[in-house]
């Protein structure tokens, strides 16, 4: 779906606050309230819009570390991945999961309380995955980017 400059920028503020009114987003943007409602229904019907969740401070709650692990597989059939990514979406420590290519299988975004709380996930769980062959894991020691806002200019 093509986007327009009203879609655009009602999209910008649904990415900073998704708990505006459609009469406060359509003052903003400079359009009156039912045309406004009706792009809003437009791109949430066509996926655009596909959820609307608060997010979470995870070091407010505790989950202090943040670790990436490379994963790569001993085999690489259709069934050896469709099997990994099965269990790795049943972990509610992975944030996020991407197959690669190159060297390794997989990217993981992987939360935990703390780097012992990541080792027990690594040794009773991760490592113990059916095909796994090697694991590398990288703490980050501090986070200098995060967002959830797409650039919309770039689409």
């Amino acid at each position: 779906m093509k986007l327009d400059s009203y879609e655009r920028r009602i999209l910008a503020l649904l990415q900073e606050d998704c708990s505006l009114s459609a009469t406060e987003i359509a003052e903003r943007v400079g359009l009156s309230t039912t045309p406004c409602w009706r792009r809003i229904q437009r791109l949430r019907e066509s996926g655009i819009i596909a959820r609307q969740v608060a997010l979470v401070d995870r070091r407010k709650i505790g989950l202090n570390a943040q670790i990436f692990a490379q994963v790569k597989l001993n085999a690489h059939g259709r069934q050896h991945l469709d099997e990994f990514t099965a269990a790795i979406r049943g972990f509610p420590e992975v944030l996020e999961a991407y197959v690669l290519m190159g060297p390794v299988d997989f990217l993981l975004r992987i939360v935990a309380a703390d780097i012992e709380a990541y080792e027990r996930f690594f040794f009773d769980k991760l490592s113990r995955l059916e095909g796994v062959q090697e694991i590398n894991s990288i703490a980050a020691l501090s986070e200098v980017k995060y967002t959830t806002a797409l650039p919309l200019e770039a689409a």
